[in-house]
């Protein structure tokens, strides 16, 4: 598939590993929506990105509002594209706590509406608008590329809420790719590792440091670009389809 001509949604587009992608895509002559809740990190993004994006306030798990984001990329040309890079961290909350008391339900349901409901909404409605195109000489309609997280199969402790979110995501994607299979709609799934994103950035630098010695080679935290050369390649490649890829440089998280 060639992403040229082509719009795509990106979600959680205004920062990080979204905000990359974005960049990637406009540099192959796509159009891009950024989909994300910040209005400030938006306008940014778009200023930042050029005339080859627009940007559309979304909530991931708000169907209205994702349909409208749709709205807006399917002005800008045929939407064959989606990248969901939108979600949330987890509270570090143990399944005991340190005190006797049961593990909170409320943060573990939020954390799973966001990361995993979130998801599925994203993928439902992008696939219905991408189902509706015309297929391609390749024979592509479109391709979908969902975000997990390493914590998927190394989940580490305090970090139930988050692993069994981002867990869903991975368990999703064989599924949705062989539900679509039919509608030529390809869907891959990143489970990124470290990444030097905004949320780690908060971080002191020792910590940070001590991060990026854990991986194994490269030496250093992941950058967004390496998330958003692989969100491209997933997209462009037509023989890539129902596939989680770890993006880790090898690490294995450890308990703690």
């Amino acid at each position: 598939m060639q992403i040229a001509a082509s719009s795509a949604l990106v979600t959680g587009g205004a920062s990080g590993l979204g905000l990359a992608t974005a960049r990637r895509i406009i540099d192959r002559g796509g159009r891009v929506v950024i989909a994300d809740i910040s209005d400030e990190l938006g306008s940014k993004a778009v200023a930042d990105l050029g005339g080859g994006a627009r940007f559309a306030r979304a909530d991931i798990t708000d169907e209205a509002a994702v349909e409208a984001a749709l709205d807006v990329a399917q002005e800008q040309g045929p939407l064959r594209f989606v990248v969901h890079c939108a979600g949330r961290g987890g509270d570090r909350s143990r399944v005991v706590a340190g005190d006797g008391t049961p593990g909170g339900l409320a943060t573990f349901t939020e954390v799973v509406r966001i990361n995993l409901i979130g998801t599925y909404n994203v993928l439902r409605l992008g696939a219905a608008r991408i189902a509706a195109l015309d297929t391609l000489d390749d024979g592509d309609r479109g391709a979908i590329v969902l975000t997990a997280s390493v914590a998927a199969f190394d989940g580490q402790i305090g970090q139930s809420s988050y692993s069994a979110s981002k867990a869903g995501v991975h368990g999703m994607t064989l599924v949705a790719a062989r539900d679509l299979a039919g509608r030529k709609i390809r869907v891959n799934t990143i489970a990124p590792g470290v990444m030097d994103t905004p949320m780690l950035g908060r971080l002191r630098s020792d910590i940070r440091d001590r991060l990026a010695a854990s991986v194994p080679h490269p030496h250093r935290l992941g950058a967004p670009d390496d998330f958003a050369r692989l969100a491209v390649e997933m997209l462009e490649n037509p023989y890539l389809n129902g596939q989680t890829i770890r993006l880790d440089g090898a690490i294995r998280m450890p308990p703690r």
